[in-house]
């Protein structure tokens, strides 16, 4: 897979020689379980949307997306394939049991030919629509497809694992030891996943930013997102 993703930016810089000057803008955003990527997003696209209609360079009006589940509806649609047989790729190690966690960050994966059909798709996908720009990517690793682009920024998310865990329970009327289950199986299927494609383990050194959402309000991390774009020039105000 860190074959792919070589190969993949390699081919953007040969077919396009301006491409680095031209890809993006677009947003990354990562997250443990229980911190609401999806709202952040939502916020993002509705308030970007507001910058490239107001902006007096701008003259296209063009809306900022953001895009989570459809990669894998995507995927499925291309690959005639079931929604359902294509959110199994992600969930290949997620059979073994909680008490073997352990192994979570182990670079030893088990995803077969057909699963890689359906990764490699997906990654070329995401890839480009980063290129396109004007787009947020919730997970799958986005953050490594576009570490590349100049005008990116990769977001992380995360919080202490008891605030996450109760705030689990909260959403999702679970008990304490079923809410913990959940939030550590999330979090395991994900940290696999995004170390397949890198091939390696990720660290705090993958992501532009990282904000604790248990101490920071959704509107308090937009803000401070927008302000960041705006010193890198990802938008105009």
């Amino acid at each position: 897979m860190k074959r792919f993703l070589i190969k993949s930016m390699k081919k953007d810089s040969e077919n396009n020689g301006i491409m680095e000057s031209t890809a993006g803008p677009v947003i990354t955003i990562s997250r443990e379980c229980g911190c609401s990527s999806n709202r952040i997003a939502t916020k993002l696209s509705k308030i970007l949307t507001g910058y490239s209609y107001l902006s007096d360079k701008n003259k296209n009006n063009i809306e900022w997306r953001w895009f989570n589940k459809e990669f894998v509806q995507k995927a499925a649609d291309e690959l005639s394939l079931s929604p359902d047989a294509v959110k199994s790729v992600f969930l290949k190690e997620a059979r073994a049991s909680l008490h073997e966690i352990s192994t979570a960050f182990s670079t030893e994966k088990s995803y077969d030919s057909e699963d890689q059909l359906v990764i490699d798709y997906m990654v070329g996908f995401m890839r480009d629509i980063a290129v396109k720009g004007h787009c947020i990517i919730v997970g799958r690793g986005a953050n490594l497809l576009v570490s590349d682009i100049p005008a990116s920024l990769s977001i992380r998310l995360q919080a202490p694992l008891e605030w996450r865990i109760n705030r689990i329970m909260k959403i999702s009327n679970m008990t304490y030891p079923d809410a913990r289950d959940y939030v550590l199986e999330i979090d395991r299927q994900r940290y696999l996943f995004v170390e397949h494609i890198a091939g390696r383990e990720l660290n705090n050194n993958d992501y532009d930013i990282i904000y604790n959402y248990s101490t920071l309000s959704d509107d308090m991390i937009v803000d401070s997102i927008i302000n960041i774009m705006k010193n890198k020039k990802m938008i105009i105000a």
